[in-house]
């Protein structure tokens, strides 16, 4: 029986600077309980328990890109979780694009934040107290 609560195997991004992306991921993710999973040459796994959320360099060779209306969304353990997450992209070289705070217009519980990686990927930490039911 799979007690992978997850409905996805994993999440990929890509990037132009490597070494950069890798720097920030490293000092982003563990705000949130994660680390390296798995390493392969020009791409890095994180997870908690298994590897989802994949950094590299594009495999057709051509440059990554940010999508449009695209967020990769990671779960906080806590309020506290989402600043930590927040204040460590920001002093790794990433970017505001909505400090921690509620959000309602999401559902009443809801507390997170946004930011841009180094490569301009749009990624969000969030909490939210129906987590804890």
């Amino acid at each position: 029986m799979d007690n992978n609560p997850s409905i996805l195997s994993h999440v990929s991004i890509g990037t132009n600077d490597f070494e950069r992306a890798i720097a920030f991921y490293d000092a982003v993710l563990p705000t949130l309980g994660c680390k390296r999973f798995m390493e392969h040459p020009g791409a890095i796994a994180y997870g908690k328990q298994y590897p989802e959320f994949w950094v590299g360099t594009p495999f057709d060779g051509q440059p990554a890109t940010v999508g449009n209306g695209t967020h990769i969304g990671f779960i906080a353990p806590t309020k506290e979780a989402v600043h930590a997450f927040y204040e460590a992209a920001l002093a790794a070289g990433g970017k505001d694009d909505g400090a921690p705070g509620g959000r309602p217009d999401y559902s009443e519980p809801y507390y997170g934040c946004f930011v841009r990686d180094p490569d301009g990927h749009k990624i969000e930490a969030a909490f939210s107290y129906e987590q804890l039911e």
